[in-house]
């Protein structure tokens, strides 16, 4: 529904993960006889989980790990762990900056150029662990180091940055070519963000694998703030998901929609799929496990851009084994442990067996459904207070 800002002007309502709730079915199932996995090209992934191309969250022994738990960790190949033999040194610089002066030390720290010999090291770090390496860069820089990626091992590439584009104009005549540049690939490609039905179709049109949703939800972003450009999360995996059904119907060829930030709790990953995603791409979550490589704080991509930074470096507590997060046994009641042991929860709740079927659930506008009946949760700031 259209709604009249100005007699110029009209805009949709768009909502987030907050302002909906999951209805229950009339069937509910066991959890254990739920099955949470999805398919990305040739690889069958057990958990719908993707931990986000951020420095302060993914090493290559996170990814190892996550990998290994059934998930996705994607190690962005033009960050710290690229750019430096010792990246523990400059992780340690980042941690330690003051607040004020956290994103120019950040902009320091990164203009040291990506060395090529890196990427190669750091992805066969990954391959030696047995599981799948998965690489993000970004339209910009993705040419000139893709085939040494490739070379080293590289399983699945995710193309990166605020918002993607299948038609990027540009005067100097440079331009990547998405479709053309992923069908030259033998690898399963993601690409992304974006956050309309147009957007969404388009990229899928370039022959990806998978498309990041989310413009701007993440807890390091600052995009909407900087750029005033984003759309809050429910809507936007909403309308690429119908995208999706359009490029079936055109093509016969399923492309994942894959939920890029916003989410905190397990009730916002099974939000997240219930709107029609396939699979989730967390950060800040993640941040916060005592395996990661940000020591206590997190940040994103465009963070330490040299002229115009959309990001912030934020402070998680690290409180919790990376197990603990994704597959429990949780020992706190907010929702921000055993991430995965909710989805399929919520999922056995409603009744739903699979990925796929969950994502034909109703869902309603709920404005109250995290203060109605709380008060006293919110006074003692505990659960979901």
């Amino acid at each position: 529904m259209e709604i009249e800002i100005g007699k110029g002007k009209k805009a949709r309502q768009a909502y987030g993960f907050d302002d909906i709730a999951i209805v229950p079915s009339r069937r509910t199932r066991d959890p254990q006889d739920v099955d949470i996995g999805w398919k990305l090209g040739p690889h069958l992934l057990e958990l719908p989980l993707i931990a986000s191309a951020m420095d302060g969250v993914v090493s290559p022994q996170v990814a190892v790990r996550l990998g290994q738990l059934g998930g996705l960790g994607v190690l962005n190949l033009e960050g710290i762990f690229t750019r430096y033999d010792r990246p523990e040194r400059e992780l340690e610089k980042i941690a330690k900056l003051s607040k004020e002066k956290a994103t120019s030390g950040m902009q320091e720290i990164y203009a040291r150029p990506v060395e090529p010999k890196l990427i190669a090291a750091r992805i066969a770090e990954i391959k030696e662990a047995g599981v799948l390496a998965a690489g993000s860069l970004t339209p910009q820089r993705v040419r000139d180091h893709y085939e040494l990626a490739l070379e080293a091992g590289l399983d699945i590439l995710v193309i990166q940055g605020t918002v993607v584009s299948a038609e990027h104009v540009s005067s100097n005549g440079q331009a990547l070519n998405l479709k053309e540049f992923i069908a030259s690939l033998p690898i399963p490609t993601i690409v992304g963000g974006c956050a309309s039905y147009q957007t969404a179709l388009h990229l899928m049109r370039t022959g990806a694998e998978g498309v990041l949703v989310g413009v701007g939800p993440g807890q390091a972003c600052t995009t909407r703030g900087v750029l005033g450009v984003g759309v809050p999360q429910a809507t936007a995996i909403a309308d690429a998901a119908a995208a999706r059904v359009q490029h079936l119907l055109e093509t016969g060829k399923y492309v994942n929609v894959i939920a890029d930030g916003g989410m905190r709790t397990g009730g916002d990953i099974s939000k997240a799929v219930a709107c029609g995603a396939d699979a989730v791409m967390v950060g800040s979550p993640l941040a916060r496990s005592k395996e990661a490589p940000g020591r206590g704080f997190h940040w994103g991509m465009a963070t330490f851009h040299p002229t115009l930074p959309r990001g912030a470096r934020v402070a998680v507590e690290q409180n919790a084994t990376l197990d603990e997060i994704v597959i429990g046994p949780a020992t706190d009641n907010d929702g921000t442990l055993n991430l995965m042991g909710a989805l399929r929860t919520s999922m056995a709740t409603c009744g739903y067996e699979s990925i796929h079927d969950f994502q034909k659930a109703e869902v309603m506008l709920a404005p109250a459904i995290k203060t109605e009946g709380k008060s006293l949760q919110q006074a003692q700031r505990i659960g979901m207070g």
